[in-house]
């Protein structure tokens, strides 16, 4: 895929180079400006779901005479 893009890309290798740059860097703003935006309620990042069964500030036993706070 990057050979054909880069054969279709006009001029010569620095030519092509700095077209690349600006089309790898036109789509790295179109990510963050409006892909990611979009996607982001879609994800799960602010589901958590992790429960092991106790309470929350329990400490349990590590096994080595310390308590690890859970």
């Amino acid at each position: 895929m990057y050979v054909w893009i880069w054969r279709h890309l006009p001029g010569n290798a620095w030519v092509k180079a700095l077209s690349s740059l600006v089309l790898v860097l036109a789509i790295v703003y179109v990510l963050f400006q409006y892909v990611f935006p979009w996607a982001e309620p879609l994800l799960p990042f602010n589901d958590v779901t992790v429960d092991n069964g106790m309470p929350a500030g329990l400490v349990a036993p590590a096994g080595n005479g310390t308590a690890v706070a859970l």
